[in-house]
C-alpha cells in the first residue's frame, strides 16, 4: 500500500510568526506540569530529555540538567551500586528528574525494575529500536504490573499513529516516536525502514491525546529550532542525542588530535631577529558517539555483533563543546525565542498558536563550515 499524502521532516517547513503581547524572552516559562493515563504521579519540569546513549544517558549529564529541571534517562548499563553513590551524592529532588533504562529482556526488566524500586524512582523508559512487536507491548504490561501506578512509563520506539494506542493501552504514558532519524543512526539506509520525524509526532500526539497519553520526539533534531518544532508538532516531551553528544558531562574517554591552524605565528634566530613564519598547530579534543545499534555499542556493551544482524548505527568522533550548560543555555533561549515570535509565554501556548508553512530552504547556509 503506498500513502500518496507527503510527510514532513523537521527540515521540511518554518514556523510562521504572528503578533503577539510578549514582551520579551523573560516572560516566557519552559517549565510544563503533565499527569498521566496509568500514573498516579505527576510531573512539572522543562520537559526535554538526554537519550539513554553511550556518552549521553550518564549521572554526569544527570546532574547537570537537573539544574534546569530536564530529564536524563540513564543508560541500562549502570550498575546498581553506581546508582547508590550517584542519589547518595545529589539532592533528593534529582530523583524527579532521572530515569531508568531497560530493554525487553527478561533479564533487563528485572534489573532494572529492581533498580527503580530500591531506590524510589519516578520515571521508567522501555527502549527498543522496534516497538513493533508482540513481545515489546508484552514487556510494557509487566512493567506496569510489576510497579503500579507509581511509574511513569516512557516507551518505543514507534512512528505510527495504530501503534502509539497500543503502547499506552499496554500501560505506557508516554510513546517515544521516531525510528531512523538520528544523527547516528542508519536505519534507514540498512532497512529501509523509518518515517519522517514531523509527521510522525504530529499523527502520534494525535492519536496519544485520544487515549489521554503523551509522546516524546526522539531524534531528527540538529538545533533549537528543531526542537521547537517538535513542540509544535505536538510532542510533549522531546528527547536529544546528537545535540548533548561531545561535552565534559559524556563520561567517555577522549581523543586529543593535532591540526594546521590558519594563524601563523613567527619564528626567530638567536638574536629574536625575525626569520620566517609557520603554521600554528593547535589541538582539539574528541569524544566519540555511537549509535546504540552500532558495531561499537554491541561490542562495549554486548557480546559483539551477531552474525544475523547488521549495525544499524554509526561511529563518528565529536568535536569537544566544553560543558553543556552553554548548549542548554543556547537551546533553552532559541526555544523561548521561538515562543516569542507566535506570541506565546509557554509551550502550551506554542502548541496552540503555531501555524507552519513547507519551505524549499529552511536557512542559508553560505558561511556554514
Amino acid at each position: 500500500m503506498f500513502q500518496e499524502e507527503k510527510k514532513l521532516d523537521y527540515s521540511d517547513l518554518l514556523i510562521v510568526p504572528k503578533e503577539g503581547s510578549v514582551k520579551s524572552r523573560k516572560e516566557v516559562s519552559l517549565l510544563s506540569e503533565y499527569t498521566f493515563p496509568h500514573s498516579s504521579l505527576s510531573w512539572r519540569g522543562t520537559p526535554i530529555a538526554a537519550a539513554n546513549m553511550d556518552g549521553v544517558g550518564t549521572f554526569s549529564m544527570a546532574k547537570a540538567l537537573y539544574e534546569y529541571k530536564m530529564i536524563t534517562f540513564v543508560t541500562k548499563f549502570k550498575r546498581k551500586s553506581e546508582w547508590r553513590t550517584f542519589l547518595f551524592d545529589n539532592p533528593e529532588g534529582i530523583k524527579n528528574y532521572v530515569g531508568v533504562s531497560s530493554g525487553i529482556s527478561s533479564e533487563d526488566i528485572e534489573n532494572s525494575t529492581d533498580i527503580f524500586k530500591t531506590f524510589k524512582l519516578k520515571l521508567f523508559c522501555i527502549d527498543v529500536a522496534n516497538g513493533y512487536s508482540e513481545q515489546f507491548l508484552d514487556a510494557i504490561s509487566k512493567v506496569r504490573s510489576i510497579l503500579g501506578d507509581e511509574a511513569i512509563i516512557f516507551a518505543g520506539n514507534v512512528v505510527t499513529a495504530e501503534m502509539t494506542k497500543k503502547v499506552i493501552d499496554a500501560g505506557a504514558d508516554v510513546v517515544k516516536v521516531g525510528i531512523g532519524p538520528g544523527s547516528v543512526c542508519t536505519t534507514r539506509i540498512k532497512t529501509g525502514v523509518g518515517y519522517p520525524q514531523f509527521s510522525a509526532v504530529k499523527e502520534c500526539s494525535d492519536a496519544a491525546d485520544e487515549v489521554g497519553g503523551h509522546i516524546m520526539a526522539d531524534g531528527g533534531c540538529t538545533c533549537p529550532g528543531d526542537v521547537a518544532k517538535s513542540f509544535v508538532a505536538g510532542s510533549s516531551f522531546s528527547m536529544l542525542g546528537g545535540i548533548f553528544a561531545g561535552h565534559d558531562e559524556s563520561e567517555l574517554s577522549y581523543i586529543k588530535k593535532m591540526f594546521k591552524s590558519d594563524e601563523m605565528i613567527c619564528t626567530y634566530d638567536e638574536n629574536r631577529n625575525i626569520v620566517g613564519y609557520k603554521e600554528k598547530i593547535v589541538e582539539k579534543k574528541f569524544f566519540q558517539f555511537y549509535g546504540m545499534s552500532s558495531k561499537k555499542a554491541q561490542e562495549k556493551n554486548g557480546s559483539g555483533l551477531a552474525s544475523y544482524r547488521a549495525s544499524e548505527g554509526r561511529e563518528v568522533l565529536v568535536e569537544s563543546k566544553g560543558s553543556v550548560h552553554g548548549t542548554v543555555l543556547d537551546l533553552l533561549g532559541g526555544i523561548r525565542s521561538t515562543c516569542t515570535y507566535v506570541g506565546a509565554r509557554n509551550l502550551a501556548e506554542l502548541f496552540l498558536n503555531s501555524e507552519y508553512v513547507l519551505v524549499n530552504r529552511q536557512y542559508n547556509n553560505k558561511y556554514e563550515k
